[in-house]
């Protein structure tokens, strides 16, 4: 007997963690719907995929910073007949400076992607899972959210610790449907986020063992995922990290936490 079809949809996947993700799925038997910005990147992407791994790709460009977008993802998905067994919410970036170094304009459209576009994601695609009792989640958050936050990116670690709480909170609301839902926490990971960001030369001079590859992370993304892992920290490092904030006097952590951010965080 053949094996269903299974489909994974991955958004900010033009590049860096996401395109890790989309490879990964592929290797493991998924065919994939890639959405983000750049359509030509996306289609690259797919190109090399369906080459490669043997899968059917289609290509969504959008841009979750508007509102409509996730709407016009799943319409699209759903008049294509495509059933999305998995949804992986990576899109996203960073918002140098203080909160009030920036417009609000830039700051609600940051919450949008980060924030608002993932929860209307799940709302949409969770459904159709349920009904088939089987489906996999993962929602990327970041050790940015487990630890204490500090001046400067200052929505950044707060969002990120919505995205932890809501995928725990979700978990434990679809396991008994067949759902699981993986809240995915890299620390510095080698991509174009913080060229994206204008960072790159000041994360450039923190220590190498600090740092992991976007295609380890995914790799361990998708085996946590797939074992039902609610909350998966992504290398030593970091889990060393999330363990001292946990045992360590707040006041401490949070005086060495402000002393490091001067190193990467612009305010």
């Amino acid at each position: 007997m053949s094996t269903p079809t299974r489909t994974a949809l991955v958004t900010g996947a033009s590049a860096g963690i996401g395109a890790a993700i989309a490879r990964v799925f592929a290797a493991n038997g998924f065919d994939l719907v890639l959405t983000a910005r750049r359509a030509d990147r996306l289609e690259a992407l797919a190109q090399q995929i369906g080459s490669e791994y043997g899968r059917s790709v289609r290509v969504i460009a959008a841009d979750l910073a508007d509102p409509a977008s996730p709407r016009r993802i799943y319409d699209e998905i759903a008049s294509a007949g495509i059933a999305i067994d998995a949804l992986v919410n990576n899109a996203g970036y960073g918002l140098p400076g203080g909160l009030l170094s920036s417009s609000w304009d830039q700051h609600r459209d940051f919450i949008q992607v980060m924030v608002t576009s993932i929860a209307e994601l799940c709302y949409r695609f969770a459904p159709g899972m349920v009904e088939r009792q089987r489906g996999w989640i993962v929602n990327v958050g970041s050790v940015a959210g487990l630890v204490p936050g500090s001046a400067g990116h200052t929505l950044y670690g707060a969002v990120k610790s919505l995205v932890i709480k809501f995928s725990q909170s979700l978990a434990l609301e679809l396991l008994p449907k067949g759902v699981h839902v993986t809240a995915l926490c890299p620390g510095f990971t080698y991509s174009e986020f913080h060229d994206v960001n204008g960072m790159r030369q000041q994360v450039s001079q923190l220590p190498k063992w600090m740092w992991m590859d976007a295609d380890t992370v995914a790799r361990q993304g998708f085996e946590a995922v797939m074992r039902g892992e609610i909350v998966c920290v992504n290398g030593a490092w970091n889990k060393t990290l999330v363990a001292l904030v946990r045992y360590t006097p707040e006041w401490l952590m949070n005086a060495a936490l402000k002393r490091f951010a001067k190193k990467y965080r612009r305010v």
